[in-house]
């Protein structure tokens, strides 16, 4: 396999692949495994190719000194009881798993604490996302390595030296391995959205490259496709009315069809180059109908030598094309022509 490719579960992703687009769940469930099914079945209906939840167990990786972000939620007292009010069960985590795959999804969720990967893994992760702030904790990274299965990292938080550290503990033990560009902003403004990452990624790394994006547009999504992108990662919210703190970095799910089919018109244009002479050949009739020929402004008598204010151009390209306006320039009329006219070479005595 190529060196710019891996595998995801029977998805192969990178050059050469289709952009693999994820729809990111997060903490927009609210603690509801119903509304966490829904949003698998929303997703679903998009066309997008994964879905991606996280995966928090409260006492294995919070404390109460853990502060909030944003202080967003009025039933919660601290962010330890926000992230066990998230959490659920392996068997709940297990169904999940199952509704996406049933609906055609590959289902990914990042796991924040060394018992949440080994959670995870049972349930049969085909990769895993290494979110941005997980990226500085080697104990959770040796624990997914051990694993053996392709690690998509994401960069959020760090600097690239952090990055590089990574990459080398990843490529050390010849995993499959994504470099995902995130900037951890909520939401990201576009001078924030880092699309030239992708390319710093791709040459430095030489690994597939992709954004995992906060910016709350389609914009960014459909731009980094376009420089190359293999995966493109989105969070999703049922509608912008809902309760969270990622709401305002989402899309909705009619939004993310949007990105969905714009991603994959983009890639069957990039991979369809047009040959200008050929395709200008097939389009003949067309420059027939649009093209202008060129006719005379007024009467003129045989034996007059045609100048340029004798002459104009209108549609349609049926008689001398208005571009061969040098080659007609100083010829003799040999017959006498009314104003109007649309001109023809045999009008014209042979030099």
């Amino acid at each position: 396999m190529p060196a710019l490719q891996v595998k995801i579960g029977d998805r192969l992703v990178g050059e050469n692949a289709p952009c693999l687009v994820v729809g990111e769940v997060a903490q927009a469930h609210d603690g509801s495994l119903g509304i966490a099914h829904a949003f698998i079945d929303a997703i679903a209906n998009t066309g997008a190719d994964a879905v991606k939840f996280q995966t928090h167990i409260a006492h294995a990786e919070s404390s109460a000194q853990e502060p909030f972000r944003v202080k967003f939620s009025q039933q919660d007292a601290t962010r330890y009881d926000y992230w066990k009010r998230m959490e659920f069960t392996a068997e709940h985590w297990q169904g999940l798993a199952d509704h996406a795959r049933k609906r055609g999804l590959l289902f990914l969720s990042s796991p924040f604490s060394e018992e949440a990967v080994e959670m995870l893994d049972r349930i049969g992760m085909p990769a895993w996302k290494v979110a941005s702030g997980e990226v500085s904790n080697p104990l959770l990274l040796e624990r997914i390595l051990r694993t053996r299965k392709p690690v998509l990292l994401s960069t959020g938080m760090s600097p690239l030296s952090e990055v590089d550290h990574v990459v080398e503990q990843v490529k050390a033990q010849e995993l499959p391995l994504a470099v995902l560009q995130c900037t951890s902003r909520y939401p990201s403004g576009p001078e924030e959205v880092g699309l030239n990452m992708l390319g710093v990624y791709r040459d430095r790394y030489q690994v597939p490259v992709g954004l995992s994006d906060h910016s709350g547009k389609v914009y960014s999504g459909l731009a980094a496709v376009t420089l190359g992108a293999s995966i493109i990662e989105v969070h999703v919210t049922m509608s912008r009315e809902m309760f969270g703190p990622d709401v305002p970095v989402s899309l909705t799910p009619l939004e993310l069809k949007e990105l969905v089919d714009g991603v994959r018109f983009i890639e069957k244009a990039l991979s369809h180059p047009v040959d200008k002479d050929k395709f200008a050949a097939e389009l003949g009739n067309m420059r027939t109908i649009f093209g202008k020929s060129l006719v005379t402004r007024l009467e003129l008598k045989a034996g007059h030598a045609v100048k340029r204010e004798d002459l104009t151009a209108r549609k349609p390209g049926t008689g001398i094309p208005a571009g061969r306006l040098e080659d007609v320039l100083g010829k003799t009329l040999k017959r006498d022509v009314i104003a109007g006219e649309f001109l023809s070479l045999l009008d014209f005595e042979n030099d």
